[in-house]
């Protein structure tokens, strides 16, 4: 790695350094609930490498335990993931003719904080050539993903002598919180936002938490008709 390209990979390492203080609480409690769903510290190791999705593994494993239908916690779980799909699109641009192998580690590691955080900075470095991106982009993921294996297996072995007043479910709201509102920076981000968070609160009764599918997509299309509406004004 060439000196400058490891001084943008130690940059994206500082820029997610952050995003460590609720990996941990968050990988953590998965590794709790996963032992009191029944999975054994390697079953609870191996589904967290595996996916590496938090908010995903958590809908599959909390419909699993409320004995949903195996089709309907993989159904949720892929509707959760469904936009990694909008998130690859959006750093084509940027990263798109990196080698192959380079692409597949960066799929595999495409979660919420490296995609908002690269997102946030390739923009304001039109300078950086695709390989300067990808060491941002994994800069970013040695802190946001890597303990997340490490802290899955550290719930899962003390999980039980975790005090239930600690609220360690704390850092899934923060992470979303800290990540999203800088991004709300246009009406139609506003509306989508908006939107969603009152069809999430009325849609509560939905069974499955299919509510919260709902309210993603009641979002997304008002925030679409209102960017329609304000290209057409232009």
């Amino acid at each position: 790695m060439r000196s400058t390209n490891k001084k943008i990979f130690f940059m994206g390492v500082r820029d997610g350094a952050p995003f460590l203080l609720v990996v941990g609480p968050f990988a953590m409690l998965f590794g709790v609930v996963a032992t009191e769903a029944g999975l054994n510290v390697l079953e609870t190791l191996l589904f967290s490498v595996a996916v590496i999705a938090g908010a995903a593994q958590f809908t599959a494993l909390q419909l699993l335990t409320e004995n949903a239908p195996a089709v309907i916690a993989l159904l949720s779980a892929l509707a959760v993931n469904l936009r990694m799909a909008m998130y690859s699109a959006t750093l084509t641009p940027y990263v798109g003719d990196a080698p192959m192998w380079q692409r597949g580690f960066l799929a595999y590691f495409l979660v919420d904080q490296t995609f908002a955080t690269s997102m946030r900075a390739y923009p304001d470095h039109p300078e950086w050539t695709t390989g300067q991106r990808v060491a941002y982009f994994f800069g970013v993921a040695t802190l946001c993903c890597i303990p997340w294996y490490g802290f899955t297996v550290l719930g899962a072995l003390v999980g039980n002598a975790i005090p239930q007043g600690l609220a360690l479910d704390f850092a899934l709201p923060i992470t979303f919180l800290a990540m999203i509102a800088p991004m709300l920076t246009t009406p139609a981000h506003l509306v989508a936002c908006g939107v969603a968070v009152a069809a999430s609160l009325c849609l509560t009764w939905v069974p499955y938490n299919f509510g919260l599918i709902l309210s993603g997509l009641a979002g997304m299309i008002a925030g679409a008709q209102v960017e329609q509406r304000m290209e057409a004004r232009k």
